[in-house]
């Protein structure tokens, strides 16, 4: 395989770093820039004035034509200078499943705003007793007239409390022969009246998730994207992008700089030895750089499929699995770097104190324990063995 970037791919490199030395600036580049709504519309409308918010999406809707080398350096040139990720709900989740499979009127109605950042979308898959095992939801929504009755509730709603629409898997045929031909795909205003969003509170004592409570909520059947019973296989779709994006190999590779740097400061130590000097911990960077190597390479290999014009396929399944067990692996050495710093600090539980330690301590158990989730959501990772199984294995 030939890893060396063209002259052209070169250039276009220097605009990326060029760019973002203005729409990223150098004070937001230490990896604690805070994360809320308004700071992560900024970063997407200033790359929607760019002409670059959304990497993947066909030029007829306002993609950027890019190459998927082109994509590879812009995501790396992004990830070096810890920008936050292009939002991911809507421009590589719901967006392609519109373009792809909704209507003429839905695409005019949707894409502009959703590409725009005028409108923050969240996903609406997961509920109760109903994970991993997607397909066996139980949200009904049942015809009306022109309308839809939905009825249920979802979990682990991530960023529901900024959300303005909802993209909902629902089931609209209870007596299907099989549970995932009974499923429809619903568009849902987040201010239609019957929806109820409750916070739930992370391990690392941060609002990310959210429960979803729907009662009587009435949509437009105009609402529903492609056909009635048939949205399991847009929701395949959509996981297929979602998963590819999970492995975040380019923010995976600016951590573990950044742990090295970390274990080799000895500011950090004072008379200690250094952290870097520990044989095992020595050893441990050096496992997860060469796994994470070689998950650059399969990342490679995707983008080379997809330059043969061919989409997504369940290579995005490995790329989840080995991208979201590095890091994991990352935060877990992050954790044994900062040592007995890393005791969960949070001041809104009534800590006033300053805490102890070097600034990336204080992450660090918050970080870790957040991570947890990562070989879970997007399908476990242990459904992801099984689609392999099944799809490259042929078992």
């Amino acid at each position: 395989m030939d890893l060396s970037f063209s002259e052209r791919d070169e250039t276009f490199r220097q605009e990326v770093v060029e760019f973002l030395a203005t729409a990223w600036p150098e004070e937001n580049r230490n990896g604690k820039t805070p994360f809320n709504r308004d700071t992560y519309l900024a970063w997407h409308r200033s790359l929607f004035e760019k002409g670059w918010a959304a990497p993947g999406w066909p030029q007829q809707y306002g993609g950027t034509g890019w190459t998927p080398t082109q994509r590879y350096i812009f995501e790396k040139e992004c990830a070096r200078a810890d920008c936050f990720p292009i939002l991911p709900f809507n421009i590589s989740m719901v967006g392609p499943v519109i373009y792809t499979f909704g209507s003429d009127e839905q695409k005019q109605r949707f894409l502009p705003p959703t590409l725009a950042g005028d409108i923050w979308w969240c996903q609406g898959y997961s509920e109760p007793g109903a994970g991993s095992d997607l397909a066996s939801l139980r949200t009904r929504a049942v015809r009306d007239g022109d309308d839809y009755i939905v009825n249920g509730s979802k979990t682990w709603t991530t960023l529901a409390q900024y959300a303005d629409w909802i993209f909902c898997l629902v089931r609209t045929n209870p007596g299907a022969d099989k549970q995932q031909e009974g499923i429809s795909f619903l568009l849902i205003d987040m201010n239609t009246p019957g929806i109820t969003v409750r916070p739930i509170i992370t391990l690392g004592g941060d609002h990310e998730v959210n429960e979803v409570f729907f009662e009587d909520v009435r949509v437009p059947a105009a609402n529903l994207v492609g056909r009635e019973n048939e949205g399991w296989t847009y929701a395949k779709f959509l996981l297929t992008h979602e998963r590819s994006n999970i492995a975040q190999v380019h923010a995976s590779w600016r951590a573990l700089d950044r742990l090295k740097k970390i274990a080799a400061d000895p500011a950090l130590y004072g008379d200690a030895p250094l952290l870097i000097d520990d044989r095992d911990f020595a050893r441990a960077i050096a496992e997860t750089e060469i796994d994470l190597t070689a998950l650059e390479f399969t990342e490679l290999r995707a983008l080379a499929r997809e330059e043969s014009g061919k989409g997504p396929g369940p290579e995005s399944s490995i790329l989840k699995i080995r991208g979201t067990e590095i890091q994991q692996r990352l935060t877990q050495l992050f954790l044994q770097a900062a040592g007995p710093y890393a005791m969960p600090f949070q001041r809104e539980l009534g800590h006033n104190e300053s805490p102890a330690g070097p600034d990336f301590a204080v992450e660090a158990a918050a970080r870790y324990f957040n991570m947890r989730k990562t070989t879970i959501y997007g399908g476990t990772n242990e459904i992801q063995r099984n689609i392999i199984a099944k799809m490259v294995m042929g078992l």
